[in-house]
């Protein structure tokens, strides 16, 4: 059961992630840095994609991604389509990875810690899944802030 929830959730979020980059009218206002927000859309979105394909792709998918978390800051300019590409093919791993986990799996230890500390599968999912909305209403955020200035 919380494997079908974890599905439904990250897919509808991804999907909003990508919604909320759509939305963006002008390009250059994905890498904006405005008022109380101290990261642009396009690099939330670096982030996010980095690191669910990190913990989610790599780790439990076995994808073979490697993760370069200073560049998910530190890049800029990355072409719209090219953000939106990330997303769905990240959609995509995730949900492969999650579908092919069973029960057992779930409640095995999550192969790396967390914050020091050792959790289970589905805890890590659960907090990569809040992780995902926290950012998500970041970006959503930062969207409207632009389109009122």
């Amino acid at each position: 059961m919380l494997k079908d929830t974890l599905l439904e959730f990250f897919e509808r979020d991804l999907n909003k992630l990508s919604g909320e980059i759509s939305l963006y009218e002008n390009e250059q206002q994905l890498w904006i840095v405005k008022e109380s927000v101290s990261n642009s859309a396009g690099n939330l979105c670096l982030h996010l994609v980095g690191n669910l394909n990190h913990f989610i792709g790599a780790t439990l998918g076995k994808t073979g991604y490697v993760r370069e978390r200073e560049k998910e800051f530190t890049l800029k300019n990355i072409p719209k389509i090219d953000l939106l590409n990330s997303i769905e093919e990240t959609k995509k791993t995730v949900l492969k990875t999650l579908q092919n986990l069973g029960t057992a799996e779930l409640e095995k230890d999550f192969p790396l810690e967390k914050h020091n500390k050792i959790v289970s599968t589905e805890n890590m999912l659960v907090h990569l899944l809040g992780h995902l909305s926290y950012h998500l209403g970041q970006i959503n955020y930062h969207r409207r802030i632009l389109a009122t200035s």
